[in-house]
């Protein structure tokens, strides 16, 4: 090695006396504990081993080694060598807070930080003591050009104060954040754009502005929630797409609130200016409306407004490289997008054709998720969705994040909305790496976005663009907002666009002629008058049809599955492997489903669950399944996911069922409802041929996740024609464990049912059960596809009256309504008909065989298991054979403002026999679902069976709900 080459790589030859003495020390010490050491001295240990051991003669062992100068350090050195490791120090917070004197607010809004830090003086160094230093010293990959450490100090900080600030040391691994400082320390112009691609920048810029302003003046007081101020979205997010296809994308998947949406609709997804113009000619052209008698006003859509549409697009990269772009709908709700398109992306990357879990390729889909500022911290729902990141059920490979940043939340300030310095703070507690980049610089911009998508395809991780910009209007273009920000958007009315900016800086660059952005914007404003003058002339569109009418909808489903079939699938089921030991306790249980299909047995509802899923599988529809104890189940039924004592070694029986021709997932799912309901809706909407199953731990806990529910999944095919068939399992009943472990509130999805949308179910039987799923499973898919909201049992999972034999899985289907047996067989005496559902049924089943059945030839049980759609027809047929009925009784056991009732009494007394009273039995109005006492529960409870089976005399019968 010569002298010249081990000045840049041996650093140990600047030690030597009591400094080399101190950095031994300092060595051992490193031995012992690397982070009890300085980081500089740390990162020269890790990178240079152990420094020389012996002098001979006064000579340090490097020179002896590699020869060189023979000087000797006086003993009096300690204090130069202090100041090289303060300089360290220096170093280190340069890295980590450069980024508070940044350039990066194009308004010049913020105060000024206090950036004493980034001083070499704060520490008591000046420039001739960093020059004293080798550069290497204090910065391991110190550019050549860099002779000693005050040349390296210059270059880190404008390395870290320019248009792109950087915030990893919140990066625990040690390679990925060495590798995102060499992407920052290496400068973020170190590949500049070509003339080509700097013109295009402008051309994207022109038409992303001129598109705004177009619309502005054109539809003059309409609201378009504007992107201008961060314009260089657009151009940004091409850059993303560009390169996560080029690393092999083939989906890439977007969310984002209404700020932008139209722009992104046209100029990402290339929505046709014509038709973004025709939304907006809604009123004055009638042509672009459902017409009166059309489907789209009676049946089932409505539609919604322009700015929360979404769109899909494929895309052409080369000759071999295709992939589809989808921008999801979104409401109102901002962030709640987010664990959708996490959705989205999961089931876009899974292959589900084989047995077992589903293969994920994170490389086939990549997903985009743009924020609001005030939103991203100031919604639950973002850090529910930033926790998938790492989880075995729900990660993606990374999410590339994008705050579209323009400081304000309507007209609330950022000082008023966020107590955390930057707005995409909440991101550091889950290590992802943070750029802040000023908008009004389009190539810093540029180069955020192919760091952010390097790393992502490198690292697979997410990463995190804060692009910093500003709202030239309102929230809305009705808005005036100087009214609450006066000096703001006086600055803003001073403030040149972006494409004026980047189009003077070219110029003045000489790569652009001065008039160069003058003929982009005509050629524009040309297109856009074009395709004006087309919506004015629009075509009348094809009216919108919904193919899930009532008259075709109830589809005659044949779900019974042969005996034998369900016996091999239950021995198959029990077989485990030799070498693994099933938990003694349990392997009992499971143990007695061997005889559980012979002649007299039962099946009860785990099992009939379990015999449901595999005859899926062995159907080839794949299932997917979470929930906050899904594998377990909260009430220890499922057990699908079986636990070695000894090894801890998991096995889950429907993956090596022989039958099977899809895949099996189960997941435990993160202490969350909204983000996780949400995902799932997600991934049934992009995989609508998966069985997607979302179970709450208790049926209380899912208004957690009502946004989901109102915004998505109750109103997703009416707003947006987007088809779903997730199941919903919510455990509910009283069963007197006080208010919060009773209600799933069925009386809200009653109240959101209309339109076909979904299905609403409450059982009592695991046949019914065991049918409603395979029913569920052929639907998914299909133009008949709905969701299932269920009222899962608790304690009737093991109540043997919920039981049912072999034969009642293996014929038929899954029926509406059901009617109690023993009773209603003297048609002509029946005065009283109750009508329940769910666990009510079986409490008036077990008192009705307590009270013995005599006397009760009055009396007849329908137990609705279908409450919506409502079962009109069927309760009718039965209704018909009862000739003398006086009283239709609805019973619940819920309060009387909650449960079914207030859905049923309309529509009981359109069907109830003429003359026929209809009342109500349960308890009264209530605030709270349930009491919290077990005694005052089974004291209500029994005295509504009571009354239910009472007969009572026509002057004493006071009736109630009237």
């Amino acid at each position: 090695m010569t002298m010249a080459e081990s000045d840049r790589q041996v650093p140990w030859q600047t030690y030597y006396g009591p400094n080399l003495g101190y950095v031994q020390e300092q060595y051992e010490n490193f031995v012992k504990d690397p982070a009890s050491v300085d980081p500089t001295y740390r990162q020269l240990f890790e990178q240079w081993g152990e420094p020389p051991q012996a002098e001979e003669n006064g000579v340090p062992a490097f020179f002896e080694k590699y020869g060189g100068p023979m000087v000797v350090q006086p003993a009096t050195d300690a204090g130069l060598l202090r100041k090289a490791v303060t300089a360290g120090k220096l170093v280190s917070n340069i890295r980590a807070y450069g980024h508070l004197a940044a350039d990066i607010d194009p308004l010049g809004l913020s105060p000024k930080a206090d950036t004493g830090l980034l001083e070499p003086a704060f520490y008591g160094l000046t420039e001739q003591d960093l020059k004293a230093f080798s550069a290497s010293l204090i910065w391991d990959s110190a550019p050549q050009d860099a002779l000693n450490g005050w040349d390296a100090i210059q270059k880190l900080r404008e390395a870290y104060t320019g248009p792109l600030a950087f915030e990893f040391t919140h990066i625990h691994d040690e390679k990925e954040r060495g590798w995102l400082n060499r992407k920052a320390e290496s400068g973020w112009n170190a590949d500049p754009l070509n003339v080509e691609e700097r013109e295009a920048l402008l051309g994207r810029l022109v038409e992303v502005e001129q598109f705004e302003e177009f619309l502005h003046k054109t539809f003059v007081g309409q609201k378009r929630f504007s992107i201008e101020g961060n314009d260089v979205l657009v151009p940004l997010i091409d850059e993303v797409i560009h390169s996560v296809i080029q690393a092999g994308a083939n989906h890439v998947l977007m969310g984002m609130a209404h700020r932008g949406r139209l722009n992104v609709l046209a100029h990402v997804l290339g929505k046709p200016y014509s038709k973004v113009f025709a939304e907006f000619h809604h009123s004055p052209n009638k042509d672009m409306i459902p017409s009166e008698g059309s489907t789209g006003i009676n049946y089932g859509w409505t539609g919604d407004v322009k700015y929360h549409l979404g769109a899909d697009r494929y895309v052409q990269e080369g000759e071999a490289v295709r992939a589809r772009l989808t921008l999801a709908n979104n409401p109102s709700h901002l962030e709640y997008v987010n664990p959708v398109v996490q959705g989205f992306a999961r089931a876009a990357q899974e292959d589900r054709s084989t047995p077992g879990y589903p293969v994920q390729d994170v490389n086939k889909a990549a997903t985009i998720l743009m924020h609001g500022d005030a939103a991203f911290p100031g919604e639950g729902i973002v850090a529910e969705t930033l926790n998938f990141k790492d989880l075995r059920g729900f990660s993606n490979g990374g999410t590339i994040h994008i705050i579209v940043n323009n400081r304000l939340g309507f007209t609330t300030d950022s000082s008023d909305s966020r107590s955390t310095h930057y707005a995409s703070d909440l991101a550091k507690g889950f290590e992802i790496p943070i750029i802040h980049v000023n908008a009004d610089n389009p190539e810093a911009c540029i180069a955020a976005a192919r760091i952010a998508a390097e790393y992502r395809n490198r690292f697979k991780k997410d990463f995190l663009i804060d692009l910093i910009g500003y709202r030239r209007y309102g929230h809305n273009e009705t808005d005036d907002p100087e009214t609450t920000q006066p000096l703001v958007y006086r600055k803003v009315k001073q403030h040149l666009t972006v494409s004026n900016l980047y189009g003077k800086y070219l110029a003045e660059q000489g790569v652009v002629e001065a008039s160069f952005r003058d003929r982009l914007v005509e050629e524009v404003q040309t297109r856009l008058k074009a395709a004006y003058e087309e919506a004015k002339n629009h075509p009348k569109e094809e009216p919108v049809e919904d193919k899930r009418r009532p008259d075709n909808d109830k589809l005659k489903l044949q779900t019974g599955v042969p005996v034998a079939r369900l016996q091999e699938l239950n021995e198959a089921l029990l077989k485990w492997p030799a070498n693994f030991r099933v938990y003694p306790k349990l392997s009992k249980i499971l143990q007695r489903r061997k005889t559980a299909l012979n002649a007299g047995e039962k099946i009860d509802w785990s099992l009939a669950e379990t015999l449901a899923f595999a005859s899926i599988l062995a159907d080839g529809r794949p299932i997917r399944m979470s929930g906050q104890d899904a594998e377990r189940a909260t009430f220890a039924h499922r057990n699908l996911v079986l636990h070695d004592p000894e090894t801890g070694d998991v096995y889950c029986p429907l993956h090596a069922l022989p039958q099977a021709k899809a895949s099996f997932a189960i997941y435990n799912s993160p202490l969350s409802e909204a983000g996780v309901l949400g995902f799932e809706y997600g991934y049934n909407v992009y995989s609508p041929e998966t069985m997607v199953i979302w179970e709450a731990q208790f049926g209380d806990f899912a208004n957690c996740a009502q946004v989901i529910f109102d915004q998505f999944i109750s109103a997703g095919q009416a707003k947006w024609r987007q088809k779903s068939s997730l199941v919903m399992l919510l455990p509910h009943a009283a069963e007197g464990q006080g208010p919060e472990h009773t209600s799933a509130r069925l009386e809200r999805f009653l109240q959101l049912a209309a339109d076909d949308n979904w299905t609403v179910a409450n059982l009592s039987s695991a046949a019914q059960y065991f049918h409603l799923l395979r029913s569920q499973a052929a639907l998914c898919g299909t133009d008949q596809a709905r969701p299932l909201v269920l009222m899962s049992p608790k304690s009737l999972i093991r109540n043997n009256r919920v039981a049912s034999s072999a034969a009642e899985l293996s014929d038929g289907s899954f029926r509406p309504i059901l009617e109690q047996t023993g009773l209603g067989g003297r048609t002509d005496r029946v005065e009283r008909i109750v009508l329940c559902s769910g666990k009510m049924a079986i409490d008036l089943e077990e008192a009705l065989e307590k009270e013995g059945s005599g006397e009760l030839d009055w009396l007849h049980i329908i137990r609705v298991e279908q409450l919506y759609p409502f079962p009109e027809q069927e309760i009718k047929a039965v209704l018909k054979r009862f000739s003398h009925v006086k009283e239709l009784l609805w019973v619940q056991e819920e309060p009387k403002n909650m449960g079914a009732w207030t859905y049923m009494e309309p529509r009981l007394r359109a069907v109830a026999p003429q003359g026929a009273e209809v009342n109500y039995q349960g308890r009264p109005e209530r605030s709270s679902p349930a009491s919290g006492y077990q005694h005052v529960h089974s004291v209500e409870q029994q005295n509504i069976i009571q009354y239910a089976l009472k007969k009572i005399s026509n002057k004493n019968n006071i009736p109630l709900g009237r």
